[in-house]
């Protein structure tokens, strides 16, 4: 068949069109990268961000993937896949415990930004608790006040029920969670209500830099989007009908599950971590007092990436409790669109797996770690 210009100028300009947008997005996500290089890695001035974090992604959108075809999941993962590391790099460690001695879980010096001051006399923690009562309510991120006395005593969180007395105070305001960055807004106000209890308390204090610290938050954000998936199967009845909660039960529970408060069968590794979550695929929760009469279409099984510590292995397990109760059952794993889960795909989804979480040890945050756990949230 034979095409005339007009088509072969068609097919050449197409074509010109695709390289060049290829070329746009490769160049934006290097940009986007380098630039959270350099927040991550701590520029001049900025001390509160340890200097072994790895580059972000260019992707924020937090999503979860659906499974349909294969050719799907690759599309999903090719919009969040990164450029290639720089050659001779060198290979990123995960952070050490900050030198400060302050608690991980409630001031951590790569998921807070943390201020502090010493009064020139012991101060009451409630008229600290006091002071902070007219702003802390505005910040939509967790903050957490900590203090200590002059005997060499470990730092403490402080509660709405201590009554001690301390001199050296610390206050850490979480600068990311899944709801996204602190705002430049949230942190002028935190500066200056902790600039002045500090005052009120005969203290003085420095400031770090408030736009680097917005920087800072929003790589660190960028990041976390980026590395932020759920995976989830679905276990339906082979012939469209119905599974009974008498069986599930004892089915979810010889596959090491146990129903939880909130409602769903949660799988835990030997430290008490979660793995993955079996829930009712319709509305209903999985009631302990109800189940018995529950009648499902279906189960739905979810893996957070981020939140557990081997992501493979979970997702190994959570494979193999799936398909036990696929068979116990009379149920077949399928996708989000309805479809079995064809073998490719699996392949996919753990390589995927292996993927963010590797990505995650080499910016410092361990997959199921408490900043994990924490930024996570």
């Amino acid at each position: 068949m034979a095409f005339s210009e007009l088509q072969i100028a068609l097919v050449g300009a197409g074509i010109a069109g695709v390289a060049l947008v290829w070329g746009y997005n490769l160049w934006q996500d290097r940009k986007h990268r380098k630039a959270a290089e350099r927040i991550f890695q701590g520029g001049e001035g900025d001390a509160l961000l340890a200097a072994n974090a790895a580059p972000a992604a260019a992707d924020t959108a937090r999503r979860e993937p659906q499974f349909g075809t294969e050719t799907q999941v690759d599309e999903g993962f090719a919009d969040r896949a990164s450029a290639e590391d720089e050659p001779g790099a060198p290979a990123q460690t995960a952070m050490p415990a900050p030198a400060s001695g302050l608690p991980p879980d409630v001031a951590d010096e790569v998921a807070d930004c943390v201020l502090h001051f010493t009064a020139a006399e012991p101060i009451p923690a409630p008229a600290v608790q006091a002071m902070q009562t007219a702003w802390a309510g505005e910040l939509s991120k967790p903050l957490h006040w900590l203090a200590k006395g002059d005997d060499g005593e470990s730092w403490r969180s402080i509660g709405a029920d201590d009554s001690g007395r301390y001199r050296h105070w610390a206050v850490a305001l979480q600068l990311v969670d899944r709801r996204g960055p602190v705002t430049d807004g949230e942190l002028a106000r935190f500066f200056d209500g902790v600039q002045s209890v500090a005052q009120q308390a005969a203290a003085t204090m420095e400031l770090p830099p408030r736009g680097e610290l917005v920087m800072r938050a929003e790589a660190l954000d960028e990041f976390c989007a980026a590395v932020d998936i759920q995976f989830v199967l679905h276990v339906v009845e082979a012939g469209g009908g119905v599974f009974a909660g008498t069986k599930l039960r004892g089915v979810a529970e010889a596959a090491g599950l146990a129903l939880e408060g909130d409602g769903v069968f949660r799988a835990r590794d030997e430290d008490g971590g979660e793995l993955f979550t079996v829930a009712n695929l319709g509305a209903e929760r999985l009631e302990a007092d109800s189940i018995k009469s529950l009648a499902t279409h279906g189960l739905t099984l979810s893996l957070d990436v981020p939140r557990v510590t081997d992501g493979k292995l979970a997702f190994d397990r959570m494979l193999a409790t799936a398909r036990q109760l696929a068979g116990v059952l009379g149920g077949v794993l399928v996708d989000a669109q309805r479809a079995p889960l064809a073998d490719a795909m699996i392949d996919a989804i753990r390589a995927r797996t292996g993927e963010l979480q590797a990505r995650m040890n080499e910016a410092g945050i361990a997959p199921g770690s408490t900043r994990a756990l924490r930024l996570f949230s």
